[in-house]
């Protein structure tokens, strides 16, 4: 008889992600739920776990297929265009934590670890698996094996550094919040309230009041299934232009093209959500981020996790620096600053969820709820895309050339 097939892969996985769940909440989301998971998944993989446990809940090919990029798309329909425009601060001050980043670890590591582990590491320190496999192949074809287990490594095990210290900055910065909404001083009117509490990646928007060129479907034929399509030609759509303008990733033009269909009126607001298929679909992306744990085995965190401890410390300390500067200069609040910043360390869809946690943590309060989302969430999802799926890319295709033949030049 065999124990072992699909319906228990999905029911260890499910079981890993309600512990973390569990956890995050009798913490107040001090301990975030996607770090318990994490550790969960790596000493799962370590001892008892199949290599293929993803896979074999037949998730993972479903997330990398289309998963990912249906939910990053439903990202696209909970953000209105607006909302984006406004968050340009937090584009520059994404993009200066990451030269802060880079610029201590360019510095500093060399001294004291090997010069091509700095450069193959440092794409997966500001990003995601993208970076982090253009580094392996790199380091691969360079014969530099070593570091291309390093490129993996610090991917693996970078998010267990952010998740807390994002932690920390976020409680720190809803407390402040908090103290700010009860002061009773900022005068909201109750639309400005009631628009407040429909952010967040499962809550459906009201948008009736606002003016879409597309009229709206009726709702008797605006079906779960015909939602679903229209995400789903919204993907096909992105894809094509990503081919058209390779220069930018699929991934990212998801995100462009389903905030301009959503204000054109094409696709629904929360479009997931409407769907009753929001769960399945985070489900799906948290999975293909916990999937990349199965390769680091014991042996390769106890031959690198000095470097790796050593270049993510610094990393986070050139972060904090630069953010604390560009947090002064636009005169906001340093913690958010920092924890926009660190989105380099896990990117979409942990950030969402690490935002959200928080703020269910703090507050039972809808109205206080809708304020600490309506302040930190645009923002977290926004640095999270600018980190890992844009900066990162673009760091990696320039640090790979320095190991071309071998060879590394500073």
């Amino acid at each position: 008889m065999v124990l072992y097939n699909a319906f228990l892969a999905v029911v260890i996985v499910c079981v890993c992600y309600v512990i973390g769940e569990w956890v995050a909440d009798i913490s107040k989301a001090w301990i975030p739920s996607v770090l318990v998971t994490a550790i969960l998944f790596l000493i799962g993989y370590w001892t008892v776990f199949p290599a293929t446990l993803n896979d074999d809940t037949g998730l993972a090919s479903f997330a990398s297929t289309i998963g990912v990029l249906m939910f990053i798309t439903h990202i696209g329909t909970v953000i209105s265009l607006k909302q984006l425009i406004e968050q340009w601060k937090t584009v520059v001050v994404c993009l200066v934590g990451l030269v802060g980043m880079v610029a201590l670890c360019w510095f500093i590591c060399p001294l004291i670890m090997e010069k091509t582990l700095v450069i193959a590491g440092l794409p997966p320190l500001t990003g995601g698996i993208v970076a982090a496999l253009t580094m392996q192949k790199a380091a691969t074809a360079a014969g530099l094996k070593e570091a291309a287990v390093f490129a993996i490594a610090m991917y693996s095990v970078q998010g267990l550094a952010g998740y807390p210290i994002t932690a920390l900055c976020l409680h720190a910065e809803g407390k402040r919040l908090i103290k700010e909404w009860r002061s009773g001083t900022l005068n909201l009117s109750e639309a400005e309230i009631a628009k407040m509490k429909t952010i967040g990646l499962s809550t459906i928007g009201d948008d009736s009041d606002i003016k879409k060129p597309i009229p709206p479907i009726p709702a008797k034929f605006n079906t779960p299934v015909l939602i679903i399509g229209k995400v789903a030609l919204s993907v096909w759509i992105s894809s094509l232009v990503g081919q058209l303008i390779p220069q930018i990733p699929t991934i990212v033009w998801c995100l462009i093209i389903s905030v301009i269909l959503t204000r054109l009126g094409f696709l629904d607001t929360s479009s997931l959500s409407r769907a009753n298929t929001y769960t399945i679909f985070m489900f799906a992306a948290m999975l293909s981020v916990f999937s990349g744990l199965k390769d680091c085995t014991p042996h390769m965190l106890k031959t690198l996790i000095g470097p790796m401890l050593i270049m993510i410390i610094i990393g986070v300390v050139g972060m904090a620096i630069a953010a604390f500067v560009i947090a002064k200069i636009f005169k906001m609040s340093f913690p958010l600053a920092l924890a926009n910043g660190l989105t380099a360390l896990y990117g979409f869809p942990c950030d969402a969820i690490i935002t959200e946690s928080t703020c269910n943590s703090l507050t039972e309060d809808p109205d206080e709820r809708g304020y600490l989302m309506s302040k930190m969430f645009p923002s977290m999802v926004v640095g999270g895309f600018v980190t890992v799926t844009i900066t990162s890319v673009i760091f990696a295709g320039y640090f790979a050339q320095l190991l071309g033949g071998g060879g590394v030049t500073f």
